[in-house]
């Protein structure tokens, strides 16, 4: 009888501007570390995005706005290593520093919403993603997995149940059941923009921290 394989120490990571931190990207994190029983669950505010406009706010504002958000959450934390780095912001490079870090034997996972997904073959050695990390593969309103194309064969040849997260550190695209609620940061910053309130699509110590700083006024 084959002895039961190691569970690992799981860790995922949720990239992005955070332009600003909104309420579906604290509770996607939030249900992401519930559901998969992960050990750490970091939100990692992006420097310079490769494949979108430069964010309206700072490195230094939105690091600050995802520490106040967060900071009575212990479930989640805050990596600020891609704000230290003055380049643009490629997640195989983000991947291959943690991994340095961690070493080869954590289940390490990448979190991507559908949007970018569909994109996923215009990003900086993506085919070489999974010798690093899994991809959680999370989907959004109005997107729909590829049914052709170089991401619907990734997917078909990587797709793995979620207790591949367990049992081995990398290598899987999983999809878990979860969907990020449907709220824009780039509305919020248009209401924002417009002398409108924002209050209620994010945490109050936010929206208090966007009026007080005249953020994307």
């Amino acid at each position: 009888m084959a002895a039961p394989q190691k569970v690992l120490r799981k860790e995922a990571i949720l990239g992005g501007t955070f332009d600003p931190i909104h309420n579906g990207h604290l509770r996607l994190a939030l249900e992401l570390q519930h559901a998969l029983q992960l050990d750490r669950m970091s939100l990692m505010p992006c420097h310079r995005p490769v494949h979108r406009d430069n964010p309206g706010a700072s490195a230094q504002a939105r690091a600050e706005m995802v520490r106040l958000a967060i900071a009575d959450c212990p479930q989640l934390e805050l990596d600020e290593r891609e704000l230290r780095q003055d380049r643009p912001s490629y997640t195989f490079d983000t991947l291959q520093d943690i991994r340095g870090e961690i070493g080869p034997d954590v289940s390490l996972s990448w979190v991507v919403g559908m949007d970018a997904f569909i994109h996923l073959s215009s990003w900086h050695r993506w085919q070489e993603l999974l010798d690093l990390a899994h991809l959680i593969v999370i989907g959004r309103p109005g997107y729909r997995l590829p049914e052709q194309g170089a991401e619907a064969e990734f997917l078909q040849t990587h797709r793995a149940p979620l207790a591949a997260l367990d049992t081995t550190p990398q290598g899987a695209i999983v999809l878990p059941a979860l969907s990020m609620l449907d709220i824009s940061a780039t509305a919020i910053r248009q209401q924002l923009a417009q002398g409108l309130s924002p209050r209620y699509l994010l945490p109050d110590n936010i929206c208090d921290y966007l009026v007080d700083n005249r953020l994307y006024r």
